[in-house]
């Protein structure tokens, strides 16, 4: 999902039933206060599990934190505003994180006392009851679930969340409910008065009759692109700037590019909300805060700022030392191995010869931009898709990175004059950021001492995975990233590897089109066996690094400093990002 589009963890393409297990990764610690550990590693981290809860467990409200206390204001220092507040349109992570307060739909995940998740139904009664193999599920909505402004939500607002998913105006969200309803490739939004037939409404109920057996459909509803928005107040392209709430907060003031402020939503109802609690009065996000500057701020612990958590902002790489050697800061920090892998798609539709891509592979300074990051405490170097916390995950480096981490200028060079591409032009696009800026000088550096020619172009970081989402956006290498959208392989490549997914706003960024491993992905799918399945998954991500359609950058470590009085800092392992309705402020 972008900076890591969606976060979750694989267990198999196809699972057994509704209620089985599915693995994903939960591996964050505060490590002790000493600051003598070294903190966790993403290989060999444990994996835990995601089970379907009960009905019991989707009933509110949320169990409460120990200790804590209501009122209050939380703030956070982010250096950007969200593109997206529209959740048709959300498939961005820092989105999605900033939204559980105000957003809900049929599912989500419901957090125990360390961050681990259980996926439950949110509005709805349940996570669902799956028919024909999965090709049907059905949800029933629960009672005294209710709008900001009192009104019921209700069974139109439910068929109208999804059927609005069709309309043109909606190009960046998720693709996977329109592609699995019947009849939803002919189908164009409810703009016109018309409905989708494969959405059934009665009483209560909702069911989606699915083209195919889908039996994670359940897990793929609690995407924050998924959460219901009221058919009376859609205004369409407008409501991207201004969502209406069903959850315990709603949007106060938004002034885009500086702040937004979250209230207390007076018509939230807690015995309806197994996911959330509520207790500071308000939450007050301001933009504009470069690594540095957030980090230093908490570092000082002075004023707002010791109520303050961060969503994207992580420890500056030039203060991670600082930080994590000094006992009375490092208790201060949450530090979560995620699911995430970054890496730069190679535009296939411009970079057209293998060689050329290999070369580019061979050339990465990987261990120049792990400096740059702040070293092995903060990611651990890539040389697959998958990250080595994902079931399915298979060790291999083709390009030789884990003996040379410096990059193979020579050897890239090599390949280049071979194929007679020597000064071959490569136009980078880069996110403006301090730390984005030193990784594209580093990066400038290496390819040009491999043969090619690079042109490095700055993307403003609010609308950077738009621009780069773009058939035409004229880049053949940008910085992405990914983890599953819920737990199965199939959300992990299918969105950002198969040809099918190829289009303005979608997630193959690379436009990597390739027959074999288009075949490889579908039948994936549809591997019932867990271990077999697991193992294809594997083999997927082996044939994309073959077509050097990548270059895998590093799997991430996150490190969150926060102020001294925000109380119950985790990590939120559903949606992979801190527990923003899991804080309370300190009196």
């Amino acid at each position: 999902m972008s900076f890591s589009r969606r976060n979750f963890l694989i267990a198999t393409g196809v699972v057994a039933a509704s209620t089985s297990v599915l693995s994903a990764c939960s591996s964050g610690s505060k490590g002790d206060s000493s600051g003598n550990d070294k903190g966790p590693k993403v290989t060999g981290s444990k994996t835990t599990e995601i089970p379907v809860g009960t009905k019991a467990d989707s009933t509110g409200p949320a169990p409460e934190v120990s200790g804590a206390v209501t009122g209050g204001t939380i703030y956070s220092l982010q250096q950007f505003d969200m593109d997206h507040m529209d959740p048709a349109q959300i498939y961005v992570s820092t989105e999605g994180a900033i939204t559980v307060p105000i957003m809900r739909g049929l599912t989500g995940y419901k957090l125990d006392a360390k961050g681990n998740a259980t996926l439950v139904g949110d509005t709805a009664t349940d996570a669902g009851t799956m028919k024909d193999g999965g090709k049907t599920w059905s949800f029933t909505l629960k009672d005294g679930i209710k709008w900001e402004d009192g009104a019921d939500v209700s069974m139109d607002d439910v068929r109208h969340t999804f059927e609005r998913l069709f309309a043109s105006f909606v190009t960046e969200g998720p693709r996977y409910v329109q592609d699995f309803l019947e009849g939803g490739d002919k189908y164009k939004g409810p703009y016109g008065g018309k409905a989708l037939d494969s959405i059934e409404i009665d009483g209560k109920t909702v069911t989606f009759r699915l083209n195919e057996a889908r039996v994670d459909f359940n897990y793929t509803l609690a995407m924050r692109g998924y959460s219901l928005v009221p058919k009376k107040k859609d205004t369409k392209e407008k409501y991207d700037k201004r969502p209406v709430s069903c959850g315990p907060y709603k949007v106060d003031v938004r002034n885009i590019g500086k702040q937004m402020t979250f209230v207390r939503n007076e018509h939230w109802d807690a015995k309806t909300d197994p996911i959330r609690n509520a207790y500071p009065d308000k939450y007050v996000f301001q933009m504009g805060y470069e690594l540095v500057a957030s980090t230093d701020r908490w570092i000082a612990d002075k004023g707002n700022d010791q109520y303050a958590v961060p969503i994207f902002n992580e420890i500056a790489p030039e203060r991670i030392a600082q930080v994590l050697t000094k006992p009375e800061l490092k208790k201060r920090v949450l530090t979560a191995v995620d699911t995430v892998t970054y890496y730069w798609p190679i535009n296939t539709t411009r970079v057209k010869d293998l060689e050329v891509r290999k070369a580019i592979n061979y050339a990465w300074p990987h261990q120049q931009l792990q400096t740059i990051r702040g070293g092995a405490s903060t990611s651990e170097i890539a040389t697959t898709v998958f990250a080595p916390v994902t079931p399915g995950y298979t060790k291999f480096d083709l390009y030789g990175v884990d003996k040379h981490p410096g990059g193979q200028a020579a050897k890239a060079k090599s390949v280049l004059k071979a194929a007679n591409k020597l000064g071959y032009k490569l136009v980078i696009a880069y996110q403006a950021s301090d730390s984005a800026v030193k990784s594209a000088v580093a990066i400038k550096n290496a390819l040009e001492a491999a043969g090619f020619e690079v042109v490095n172009k700055q993307v403003d970081k609010s609308t950077f995975y738009t621009q780069i989402g773009k058939i035409d956006n004229g880049f053949d290498l940008f910085a992405a990233g990914w983890s599953p959208d819920w737990p199965g392989g199939y959300s992990q490549f299918y969105p950002c590897w198969s040809g099918d997914n190829i289009g303005d706003g979608r997630s193959n960024y690379a436009q990597l089109n390739d027959p074999g491993i288009n075949k490889a992905i579908d039948a994936a799918a549809k591997t019932a066996d867990v271990e077999e399945a697991n193992k294809a998954w594997g083999n997927v991500d082996k044939m994309i690094m073959e077509q050097a359609a990548v270059v895998p950058d590093y799997h991430s470590i996150r490190n969150y400093l926060y102020g001294s009085k925000v109380g119950n800092v985790i990590w939120d392992s559903g949606n992979t990002c801190v527990a923003l309705t899991k804080l309370y402020a300190m009196k």
